[in-house]
């Protein structure tokens, strides 16, 4: 039998059981090139004692001994002590006792006569087998405390709100983290922050502790959609050069979101049903199928209605997806959030830029709360950011709050200028006074505070711009 040593450079600590007290010293010889500091007993209780005070690494017991046999010995040994690994010795006409005490919880037995050899090598499989097991210890404490950080980031009491609308939906969020086996589908604009809230369904449920796999169901060329989502097999394809695995399974036991969902392709719409309906993905190439567990949170800006009647998206797939519907209002809709919003990015990106966070003042504010945001909530996180940016970590004022500054181009593809002059009427005051100072904030947030420019964008001149600022107590920086 092949001679190991223990793969350890720290003593480790053994006590000997057994009522021959030459065995017990045959033992303990062996063990001292295996850096063990070795203790023997030949008393049952004696060895409890001393175990129960001071816990050892290994405890290597007799099965046969008078008094207290070596299974109850076990047994007391795996309550008071359960990280000591306990190895049994038996005679040849003991077998069936050591298959008992391995039931019960024993590493491993050897027999008599005790063989060097046999025992080096139990011992280093047993110390080998203790180390995996800290490092396992170890890796879930890490993974835990990334879990409870992620969840601290991104779990239902992050998400800012002050409007009846999205009190509504943390009280959705809250129910549907109770029934983790439920699809979601999350619909709103693009920017409302509909994947802060499929992550804190995730992170509110019992499947936290298992992996949130975000993909964007858009941004997959058609071609590979397939492997993305459910993997392949070495050699499936072209490029194939190994095996790897797609989303659902990378997703297994916890979160798989699928964004922008509206603008999955047809055939993978049936794939992905047929995933939904079996709880099966087969990989590309991939003779056989795997079972998975992964809760569904879809996500869309589209008219899904509007995508079924057109034929262009399966009405049986969305029936599946939406199990539960969250609807994410857009951000000019729910104004009040804008002071609430503008503060949290503040701490956020100033804490992410090594600032000391600065204070929002009133103007600053006031230019933000007469923009309608066409992008939402990312739009804000975008103005906020330039504006720390500008302001160096001071205050921030109206000057360094730019709205509204998209490219034309821009503006007509996102549909940007529509939902202005949709919503435009709603954040102008009906009171005359209050209209002309939000036309001034606008045109000076706008210009950067360019006095010249905001005049011109006003159509008065500059004299007339500061006596009319002048009037709002409005401050030009």
């Amino acid at each position: 039998m092949k001679k190991e040593s223990a793969p350890t450079s720290r003593n480790v600590s053994v006590a000997i059981l057994d009522d021959d007290q030459r065995v017990a010293v045959t033992i303990r010889t062996f063990l001292k090139p295996l850096n063990c500091v070795s203790s023997i007993y030949v008393d049952p209780q004696s060895c409890l004692d001393a175990i129960t005070k001071q816990p050892v690494d290994i405890l290597i017991t007799d099965l046969c001994m008078p008094g207290m046999s070596g299974l109850e010995v076990l047994e007391r040994v795996r309550k008071a002590s359960p990280e000591t690994a306990v190895i049994v010795i038996t005679g040849t006409a003991g077998k069936d006792e050591a298959i008992s005490a391995l039931k019960l919880g024993a590493f491993d037995f050897f027999e008599k006569p005790v063989n060097q050899d046999e025992i080096t090598l139990t011992i280093s499989r047993t110390l080998r087998y203790r180390q995996i097991e800290r490092e396992r210890d170890l890796l879930a404490d890490q993974v835990s405390l990334l879990s409870d950080q992620e969840r601290e980031r991104c779990g239902v009491s992050k998400l800012v709100s002050h409007s009846p609308a999205m009190k509504k939906i943390m009280h959705d969020v809250k129910l549907v983290c109770g029934a983790p086996k439920t699809s979601v589908l999350i619909t709103g604009e693009s920017g409302t922050g509909k994947e802060l809230i499929a992550r804190a369904i995730h992170f509110g449920s019992a499947r936290a502790s298992h992996s949130f796999v975000p993909i964007n169901c858009s941004a997959i060329p058609p071609d590979l959609a397939e492997s993305a989502l459910f993997g392949h097999v070495k050699g499936a394809f072209t490029g194939a050069v190994d095996g790897r695995k797609g989303c659902f399974e990378l997703a297994d036991g916890g979160t798989l979101f699928l964004d922008e969902i509206g603008d999955m392709a047809p055939e993978m719409q049936t794939k992905l049903l047929r995933v939904l309906e079996d709880g099966e993905v087969t990989p590309v190439g991939g003779p056989k199928a795997r079972q998975v567990n992964v809760r569904i949170v879809a996500a869309t800006n589209a008219d899904i209605a509007k995508k079924i009647g057109s034929g262009k998206f399966r009405s049986d797939l969305y029936y599946r997806l939406a199990g539960f519907t969250i609807t994410l209002p857009p951000l000019r809709q729910r104004k009040v959030e804008i002071p609430l919003l503008a503060e949290h990015f503040t701490r956020l990106i100033s804490r992410e830029m090594g600032f000391p966070c600065p204070a929002i003042d009133d103007q600053a504010l006031a230019v933000l709360d007469g923009y309608d945001f066409p992008g939402n909530i990312r739009e804000l996180r975008n103005i906020i950011e330039r504006a720390l940016i500008e302001s160096r970590g001071e205050t921030i004022r109206a000057g360094h709050v730019h709205c509204g500054n998209l490219p034309a181009g821009v503006r007509q593809a996102n549909g940007t200028d529509a939902a202005q002059k949709t919503a435009a009427p709603d954040s102008v005051p009906f009171n005359l006074k209050d209209a002309e100072a939000t036309a001034i904030r606008r045109a000076l947030a706008s210009s950067g505070g360019n006095i010249a420019e905001a005049a011109r964008m006003l159509g008065v001149n500059r004299p007339k711009l500061y006596r009319m600022m002048a009037a709002h107590s409005i401050d030009s920086h």
